[in-house]
């Protein structure tokens, strides 16, 4: 198996950069790492994390942009300025994995899927939930209709953080809707599809005295179905009850909690499912759980086969555009 030599560029204080490169390290006979680059302030605000890239060398942008023997990059700076470099990387004729969801603006992403379509490079964005086995098993089953006409999707991705990170919510455009709304927004698409109409419902809790928008709520409307998104950083207990819940015609299932962390090692989760399959109000429905699977693991696979052409990306550059501008109208703008 051909390794792809790969570098990381930039790194967050509140998303996942600090967990896909360690993510990396754990296929040496994957990822051969060249290196990283810090960008925009990131010595100083991302100074606690910067352990993780330690026994790596540190490198200027411009190096990993004109080495040629670099051919893939994980865009992982505050979201943002991700466009910003995930373009320069593209243009640079290199394979992307960036952060999710995109720039602060619709022209900036449109720019970076027009230099994606020119050069057809592989563009990752960092939608774990796409790899989390239950809940594809689950989009799976209502591709083939096994639960029927489906009505009704909730999905719930709460938690609750202290002022700084609340503050940092509004630089982003829609607060907390646009940081982990998308990820739940993404999940609806792939079960109903794109919206017809958006009702964006976010609010400002004024805890503390912050202003941003931590509270995300919106509905999706479809001709025979509603879809709700629910995303708050001021919910005690958020985490645990983070959920989806998928209704049709045949059936019930409901993943809950979404995710249950492993105490040791948070990025090594388990998902619990229950299924409601009798039409009566008394019968309980069956339980089962899937755990010890990583957060990130399999994203960072499948972007290398998608590098090596082992595998055809499923999310198609139109698709990522159009979940963006989906993204954006449920932020209300």
């Amino acid at each position: 198996m051909r390794k792809i030599r790969i570098a990381q560029i930039g790194l967050n204080q509140h998303s996942h950069g600090r967990l896909i490169f360690p993510t990396l390290t754990k296929f040496p006979e994957i990822f051969d790492i060249a290196g990283y680059a810090l960008v925009e302030d990131e010595r100083e605000t991302c100074a606690a994390q910067l352990h993780v890239f330690e026994g790596y060398p540190e490198l200027s942008l411009q190096e990993i942009l004109e080495d040629p023997t670099i051919e893939a990059v994980t865009v992982e700076t505050d979201e943002i300025h991700l466009c910003k470099y995930a373009k320069m990387a593209v243009e640079h004729g290199k394979h992307i994995h960036m952060e999710k969801p995109g720039g602060a603006t619709l022209a900036e992403f449109e720019a970076l899927v027009d230099a994606l379509k020119k050069t057809g490079k592989v563009f990752s964005v960092g939608y774990m939930y796409r790899y989390n086995p239950l809940i594809r098993e689950l989009i799976d089953r209502v591709k083939r209709g096994e639960l029927g006409d489906i009505y009704s999707v909730e999905a719930d991705m709460s938690r609750v953080d202290g002022e700084v990170l609340r503050s940092w919510l509004g630089t982003l455009p829609g607060g907390m809707m646009f940081y982990l709304g998308c990820h739940l927004i993404d999940l609806v698409v792939q079960i109903l599809g794109f919206p017809q109409h958006v009702v964006p419902l976010s609010r400002a809790s004024g805890q503390d005295g912050i202003d941003s928008l931590d509270m995300g709520l919106c509905v999706m409307e479809y001709p025979h179905a509603v879809a709700t998104v629910k995303t708050t950083d001021v919910e005690i207990g958020g985490f645990k009850r983070r959920k989806l819940v998928v209704a049709g015609s045949k059936g019930t299932v409901e993943l809950c909690p979404l995710e249950n962390c492993a105490p040791e090692d948070r990025t090594v989760i388990s998902t619990v499912k229950t299924e409601y399959s009798v039409r009566d109000f008394h019968t309980s429905g069956e339980v089962s759980e899937v755990g010890g699977f990583g957060r990130y693991e399999e994203m960072m696979q499948t972007f290398a086969a998608c590098v090596r052409g082992e595998r055809e990306n499923p999310y198609t550059y139109d698709y990522e555009l159009q979940l963006f501008r989906t993204v954006l109208q449920c932020c209300g703008l």
